[in-house]
């Protein structure tokens, strides 16, 4: 049997995906069954308890294929944007409504039950987050569920952002979050991701896939470093903003932050960590 990154991969000993039959060993395969996310945001656990590490983030509107649930509340799925397998809140998901038609395109947005910003917002809205806008009514909106969100922070679904850098500045600030996508918290590679998706580049979720797929290599010594190169250390990546300072999520600020390119190859180094790759897209 081949081996597969278990990450994005839909097979335990016990249970695996239909699809994945007389490639790995498992004890059964289903089918599976599609479902969408129903909250802003849901977390994705590599175990089925809420103290279990935080994987990644599912984002309201996105697609998960099932395969298994618990009687504690948990489904087991995959993600269809990254294909991360993990488990989730069942109440997070429903059957799919309407295919989406928009996303969000602010770092967050606020969706109201009505046509009046005096309302009590029903939820928060992440950047990327998919909604089936139904109609508009004046200012706002209005999708499937009848919710009235701002038209002016949605954009549709076949609209992407030119530069990936400039999204991700927007996020400056954020609080440093291990498997977290949003302006509540993320990580170096949640934030590579959800910047590349806001201009429509496919990007796996952790940086060593990242590092893997993204881009061509260049010189690591970074003597022509560009806007948009990024730079990988082991278990981090970093976004070039210009050739004197780049932008990332990291532990050790918490937060998201402009460092100086030389501080930050110090301080890593002082780690005991150096480059392993510079990568450049386009």
């Amino acid at each position: 049997m081949r081996a597969f990154d278990p990450r994005v991969t839909p097979a335990r000993a016990d249970l695996a995906a239909k699809e994945l039959e007389g490639e790995v060993s498992a004890a059964r395969f289903v089918a599976g069954r599609v479902c969408e996310v129903v909250e802003p945001q849901a977390p994705l656990r590599p175990e089925p308890r809420p103290d279990a590490p935080l994987s990644t983030e599912a984002l309201g509107g996105e697609r998960v294929t099932v395969y298994d649930t618990n009687a504690e509340g948990w489904a087991w799925g995959q993600l269809e944007s990254d294909r991360y397998v993990g488990w989730l809140p069942r109440s997070a998901l429903a059957e799919p409504g309407a295919p989406p038609t928009h996303k969000v395109a602010v770092p967050r947005t606020l969706a109201f039950p009505g046509p009046s910003i005096k309302l009590s917002p029903l939820q928060a809205l992440p950047l990327g987050a998919r909604l089936a806008v139904v109609r508009a009514q004046g200012r706002f909106a209005v999708t499937q569920s009848g919710a009235h969100v701002p038209a002016i922070h949605l954009a549709p679904l076949d609209a992407y952002a030119a530069d990936f850098v400039a999204v991700a500045e927007r996020f400056l600030g954020v609080p440093y979050l291990w498997g977290g996508k949003t302006t509540l918290g993320l990580d170096c590679s949640g934030l590579v991701q959800v910047a590349l998706g806001a201009c429509g580049i496919s990007c796996p979720r952790d940086s060593d896939m990242q590092e893997a797929a993204l881009g061509g290599a260049v010189s690591a010594d970074l003597a022509d470093p560009r806007r948009g190169d990024l730079i990988f250390w082991k278990g981090h990546v970093a976004i070039v903003r210009d050739r004197a300072s780049l932008l990332h999520a990291n532990a050790f600020h918490m937060a998201v932050v402009i460092e100086l390119i030389a501080d930050a190859i110090g301080r890593i180094r002082g780690a005991g960590e150096e480059i392993t790759s510079v990568r450049r897209l386009g």
